[in-house]
């Protein structure tokens, strides 16, 4: 006869990640890469968290392992650049409108998931239902 096994889960895993990456971000403790933009503002990152979120970071680290490499990203400005990044740690950020289409483009060249896929004509979760990714207008909230 086998032996019992146990199911031992931890109910609140997934948001303690989160919640644990975005303070380890807004410390910049255990970081491992430099990101650089086109006018020589840098923020310092996660390379396993950064390679989760973007096949282009994952086959860049990959293809050249260094222990603390400084990334320079010469057609991204920083405010798109901390934007992306803050998306790719929590999962949303809030965009001025103004702001989305150069935020989308450069989430295209950097292939951003969640972010990559949406077009300028498919910005809504209106089409996609519960859970699906994507763009919601919010009310600024002053």
């Amino acid at each position: 006869m086998g032996s019992e096994h146990y199911c031992l889960r931890w109910n609140n895993h997934q948001s303690n990640l989160l919640g644990v990456f975005s303070q380890l971000l807004e410390a910049e403790s255990l970081v491992d890469v430099t990101l650089a933009s086109s006018e020589g503002h840098s923020l310092r990152a996660h390379k396993v968290v950064l390679s989760a979120c973007s096949s282009y970071f994952r086959a860049l680290f990959l293809d050249h392992p260094a222990r603390h490499p400084i990334v320079i990203l010469k057609d991204v400005c920083f405010a798109e650049l901390r934007t992306l990044v803050e998306f790719m740690y929590r999962g949303e950020v809030s965009v001025e409108t103004c702001r989305l289409p150069a935020l989308l483009k450069t989430a295209e060249s950097l292939k951003v998931k969640g972010l990559a896929e949406m077009t300028a004509g498919k910005t809504s979760s209106d089409e996609g239902g519960a859970g699906s990714e994507g763009a919601t207008k919010s009310e600024s909230r002053r």
